[in-house]
């Protein structure tokens, strides 16, 4: 379709290709430096002003949302194949196998999800649904007999961000080392492992504040 009168046409299209040069510019900064990275430098390599970036995506978590929506969807279906699996053990593996590679390739991807970041709709779906698969695999590994009666969920989160965020600093050294931690964890949680553990798990509330606590984050950076 021709320019209107007015020439509108052409300023929305300006529009959507400002936006997808926004989108990937920040893709690509985003899996180098993290999630912490300067605004400005993802205006400056999408060719675009600091005016026009804030236009498109007016806080830090809009333009995380654009970028991080598809994946973040992706690892939402993984979770619901995990849950359909008859053996529990084999879909929990396979789903943490599937989280794990997503932090190893992408820096930011590895911040989204080891960090407490607010006003992301698309995160904050997905943590509710990782939660819920995470509980669900629990319960029916427990029954089956495949994982210690004594893990709460709260162990395996807790664990599994710790071991995440040492990812992006082994991935630099030895690109597939976080399979065998993830591997080592994985056999701690074994019902022939079971040792009696020292004390009582986090509680949801005390495991958020955990994760709201970890950088490179600061509260003003998602609100900005």
């Amino acid at each position: 379709m021709g320019a209107s009168e007015d020439g509108t046409t052409p300023l929305r299209r300006d529009a959507r290709r400002n936006r997808e040069l926004l989108i990937s510019a920040a893709r690509q900064i985003y899996a180098e430096q993290g999630l912490d990275a300067p605004l400005d430098e993802i205006a400056r390599r999408a060719g675009v002003g600091n005016a026009t970036l804030y236009r498109r995506f007016p806080t830090r978590a809009a333009l995380i949302e654009a970028v991080f929506h598809d994946s973040l969807t992706a690892t939402l279906r993984a979770g619901e194949e995990a849950r359909r699996s008859a053996d529990a053990w084999s879909g929990l593996t396979a789903y943490l196998e599937h989280v794990f590679a997503g932090l190893a390739a992408d820096r930011g991807a590895n911040d989204l999800m080891t960090t407490g970041i607010s006003g992301v709709p698309s995160l904050e779906a997905l943590h509710q649904h990782n939660r819920e698969t995470i509980d669900m695999l629990i319960e029916r590994a427990q029954r089956q007999g495949t994982m210690r009666d004594d893990i709460a969920t709260e162990d395996l989160l807790f664990t599994l961000a710790a071991l995440g965020r040492v990812v992006p600093a082994s991935v630099a050294v030895s690109p597939d080392a976080w399979r065998r931690y993830l591997a080592l964890l994985l056999d701690g949680l074994r019902a022939e492992a079971a040792r009696p553990l020292p004390v009582p798990p986090l509680t949801p509330d005390e495991l958020g504040g955990v994760l709201r606590g970890l950088g490179p984050h600061r509260a003003s950076r998602t609100t900005q």
